[in-house]
């Protein structure tokens, strides 16, 4: 009789969607080694980039954090961004303050279970997939979910946010 596989242990975000009743999947990958970008994440899950979603955290002219969440293989477009938000411009958080700010890491940063709630935007592309995945709050771990409930979940809405194709 072989052993049941070791459930990933629970994350702020996994706990957040536990106490919201939002239906979710933890999908658990290899991530030690070398550091795995978004696109890298969606081959090792077996699906479409344009399904994992990562987080971006932004700053407004004024200090105010802004968090932003996108398909992988995107870029953000600061000026959408920063207009949905009604502010004159954001640029992205230093890398060196994301722990202080969110208390998460590089590769690891959920919009959910931050250690604090901040104005939270998708990208309108998260409506065209049935599910979706963002990070769980920890590097190797995602959470699958309905982009519906990450929406309700964070409090979020969605826009058009990332760099046009040329």
């Amino acid at each position: 009789m072989s052993k049941d596989k070791k459930k990933p242990a629970k994350t702020n975000a996994s706990r957040l969607l536990d106490r919201l009743k939002i239906p979710y999947e933890l999908n658990e990958y290899d991530s030690s080694g070398e550091f795995h970008n978004g696109e890298e994440v969606a081959a090792t899950l077996g699906v479409a980039p344009a399904q994992v979603f990562k987080t971006l955290v932004t700053v407004s002219p004024h200090g105010e954090h802004r968090v932003c969440v996108i398909p992988v293989a995107a870029n953000l477009d600061l000026k959408k961004a920063a207009r949905h938000f009604g502010d004159k411009d954001l640029h992205m958080l230093p890398l060196k303050d994301l722990t202080d700010v969110t208390g998460y890491i590089k590769g690891g940063c959920s919009p959910l279970g931050m250690k604090k709630a901040f104005p939270t935007i998708l990208d309108q592309s998260c409506l065209s997939q049935s599910e979706i995945y963002v990070s769980a709050g920890r590097r190797g771990l995602q959470l699958r979910l309905k982009p519906s409930d990450l929406l309700r979940a964070c409090d979020a809405e969605t826009a058009d946010i990332i760099e046009d194709l040329i």
